[in-house]
């Protein structure tokens, strides 16, 4: 696919290690270990305020579908009322029918 000679190739292992070795010493050197720290503080007290968002917004959910509970048993009890009165009425105008 390419084509580099042999200490091309050579220059780019090395220096890979190179990098390798100066990214493995600056992750663990003190300085970028307590900006580690800082920024994982930060992720942490974000989550905090999004799951106090969710837990809002779960509450609030409950709520309504408690209201939309009560909205329909109170028109399934009105539906009943409505469909005895006419059940009731038709037998009373088919008796008088008769």
């Amino acid at each position: 696919m390419f084509n580099f000679s042999g200490k091309r190739q050579l220059a780019f292992f090395v220096g890979g290690v190179l990098f390798g070795t100066a990214g493995i010493k600056l992750i663990s050197s003190k300085d970028a270990r307590k900006g580690y720290a800082h920024v994982t503080a930060a992720v942490l007290r974000m989550k905090s305020e999004v799951m106090k968002n969710v837990t809002s917004v779960r509450e609030a959910c409950s709520d309504i579908m408690a209201d939309a509970r009560d909205i329909n048993e109170t028109r399934a009890k009105a539906e009943d009322c409505i469909v005895e009165d006419t059940s009731s009425a038709s037998l009373d105008a088919s008796e008088q029918s008769l």
